[in-house]
C-alpha cells in the first residue's frame, strides 16, 4: 500500500443531489484531502469519446458544489485568485464556479509549464509565460492534473517565490484535481516548508475529482504502458459511486489510463484520438499473448480474488456504510467472473469502433488534394 495511505479511510463528508464529497480521515496529514463524485465526472473518466468543452462542462456541478461547501464553512478567504496552469489547467472551470458560489474572484494568472518528452518519457519542464498578480493572505485556487505532481511543484515554487519577493504571503490553496496519490506527498512536503516561510498558512485543500490514483512506474503487463503519465487504480482510494460505473461497464476498466491527457481531449483532439486508437490497436496486436486475470488484477489495483475484510482495507472503506460495501464487493465478484470468460482481443476490437465512430469525425482527414485557391 502506498505509504501516505496506510491506516486512511474514505468518510462521507456532504450529500448533494448533483455531487457526493468524501474525505480522507487520517491523523497523520497537514492538509486536508477530499474525494468529490458526480455522475458528469463519473462519465469523463469512464469515456474517452468525451472531448472538447464537454470536458470543462462535466467538471461545473461538482466544482461549484464542493466550492459552495467550502465557502461556507470558512475556507475562502477575502477575494480568490484563480492560477490557471496553461493546458490541463483551462478544463478547470474555476472562475465560472466561484462566480456561481458567491465567491469573489480578484485576479485570474496563468503560467504555461509543459512537459518536455524524449521517447515518451518526461526529461523535464518549462515555463514559457506568465502573468502573476499577487493578493496578500488570501485563498489561491488551483485546478490541474497532477501525475508525478513535478509541474504542482515547479509552479508554486515559482508563485512562492514572486509573492516573497514583494513580502505577500498565502492563507491557503484550494486544489481541485484529477489526479495521482505522489500529489499527496508533494503537497505535504510543499506545505512543511511554505509554513516556515509564512507561519499561519493553513495548508492545502485539495479535492480530487473520483478518486486518488496512481501512476504506473514501468510498462505493464501489456509492455506500452507510459510510466509516470498513465494512471489506473493500483494504491487508490476511489469514490464508490466511480468504483460502482466503472465496473457497471465491461470495457472501461481496461483504457489506456483514466483521464489520457487533459489538454489534448479539451484543445487538441486530433492528438487525442490519435493516443485512444494507437493504444487499441496495440491491444489488439498483443491480446492473445496476454493472461487476462493478470491484466485485469492490474487494472483492479491488486491480485484478486481476495477476502471481504482483505477488499475494504485495500480499498479504504471501512467507514462506509456496510449495505454499500457489501453491494460492491459482490459486484466486483461479479465482474471478475464474467470477464473469466471474455476476450481481451474483442474488448479492444469493440472499443477502437466505438471510439472511432465517436470521434473520427472531429479529425482533419488526410488527402494530397490541394486548395487551389480562388
Amino acid at each position: 500500500m502506498f505509504k501516505k495511505l496506510q491506516g486512511v479511510e474514505l468518510v462521507p463528508e456532504y450529500k448533494h443531489k448533483k455531487a457526493n464529497l468524501y474525505r480522507l480521515d487520517a491523523k497523520h496529514f497537514i492538509n486536508k484531502y477530499y474525494v468529490v463524485s458526480s455522475p458528469f465526472t463519473c462519465k469523463l473518466l469512464n469515456s474517452p469519446e468525451i472531448i472538447g468543452f464537454e470536458c470543462y462542462d462535466s467538471m461545473c456541478n461538482p466544482t461549484k458544489i464542493t466550492l459552495d461547501y467550502f465557502n461556507k464553512k470558512g475556507y475562502i478567504h477575502g477575494a480568490a485568485s484563480i492560477l490557471t496552469i496553461l493546458r490541463g489547467g483551462l478544463n478547470y472551470p474555476l472562475e465560472e464556479c466561484c462566480y456561481r458560489s458567491g465567491i469573489r474572484v480578484n485576479d485570474v494568472n496563468f503560467l504555461s509549464c509543459e512537459r518536455v518528452f524524449e521517447d515518451k518519457v518526461i526529461v523535464g519542464l518549462d515555463i514559457k509565460y506568465k502573468k502573476l498578480h499577487i493578493i496578500d493572505k488570501g485563498t489561491l485556487i488551483i485546478g490541474d492534473i497532477v501525475a508525478t505532481g513535478d509541474t504542482l511543484v515547479k509552479c508554486l515554487k515559482f508563485v512562492v517565490k514572486e509573492y516573497r519577493k514583494v513580502g505577500a504571503s498565502l492563507r491557503n490553496i484550494v486544489f481541485f484535481t484529477i489526479g495521482g496519490n505522489m500529489g499527496i506527498t508533494i503537497m505535504e512536503n510543499l506545505t512543511e516548508e511554505l509554513q516556515m516561510y509564512w507561519p499561519d498558512f493553513e495548508g492545502f485543500y485539495c479535492v480530487y475529482h473520483e478518486g486518488i490514483f496512481s501512476n504506473y512506474v514501468d510498462k505493464g503487463v501489456l509492455g506500452f504502458q507510459v510510466p509516470y503519465v498513465d494512471f489506473y487504480w493500483k494504491d487508490a482510494i476511489l469514490a464508490p459511486e466511480y468504483r460502482e460505473q466503472t465496473l457497471n461497464d465491461d470495457d472501461a476498466l481496461f483504457e489506456k489510463c483514466t483521464i489520457y491527457d487533459g489538454g489534448a481531449r479539451r484543445y487538441e483532439i486530433p492528438d487525442h484520438y490519435k493516443e485512444v486508437t494507437e493504444y487499441w490497436e496495440d491491444v489488439i496486436k498483443v491480446a492473445d499473448t496476454i493472461n487476462f486475470k493478470n491484466f485485469t488484477d492490474e487494472k483492479i489495483g491488486y491480485k484478486t480474488p481476495v477476502g471481504y475484510g482483505e477488499w475494504l482495507e485495500l480499498n479504504h472503506y471501512n467507514a462506509l456504510d456496510s449495505e454499500l460495501t457489501h453491494r460492491l464487493y459482490e459486484q466486483e465478484q461479479t465482474y471478475l467472473e464474467k470477464n473469466s470468460h471474455r476476450s481481451l482481443k474483442e474488448i479492444a476490437e469493440r472499443r477502437l469502433r466505438e471510439f472511432k465512430a465517436a470521434v473520427e469525425k472531429y479529425v482533419p482527414k488526410n488527402t494530397d488534394e490541394t486548395d487551389g485557391g480562388l
